[in-house]
């Protein structure tokens, strides 16, 4: 019995840099969610489309992330929780994280959603370091 060889699927990802916060542009979570499966990577899923606030998106980023309850509920304690522990756990794979619906208010604004990004930044810097991919896309609401 002849086998035909099939052609190796295309890795999921590959056109995207390994360390790297983008906006989702043409890709959706559920597309990003089966390329984390595909790679093996860790997939983390926050819509933060019912926060109106700096503390109410941390609370629903930290509920959605399943973070430990003693979390800070601030910009350090998010990099933490991004970082060390998950280090601490041992070799990682990659990480694949969405962040959906970014609120834009008065108490949501421009720069809070900037030192937000910021601190997926230097988490993607810092698994960088390490050489574990960590690619994190994000929308506006």
């Amino acid at each position: 019995m002849e086998q035909t060889l099939r052609p190796p699927q295309e890795a999921p990802l590959k056109s995207v840099r390994p360390n790297i916060v983008q906006s989702i542009r043409a890709f959706h979570a559920d597309g990003l969610q089966e390329a984390a499966m595909q790679l093996g990577h860790h997939f983390l899923y926050a819509d933060l489309s019912k926060a109106q606030s700096k503390q109410e998106a941390l609370e629903s980023i930290a509920r959605q992330f399943t973070f430990p309850t003693h979390f800070g509920k601030n910009f350090d304690a998010l990099y933490d929780c991004l970082t060390d522990p998950l280090h601490k756990c041992g070799p990682q794979p990659g990480f694949v994280v969405v962040l959906e619906h970014i609120p834009s208010t008065a108490r949501f604004d421009k720069e809070v959603r900037e030192q937000l990004l910021d601190v997926f930044r230097d988490a993607a810097d810092y698994w960088g370091d390490r050489k574990i991919p960590f690619r994190c896309f994000y929308s506006f609401l």
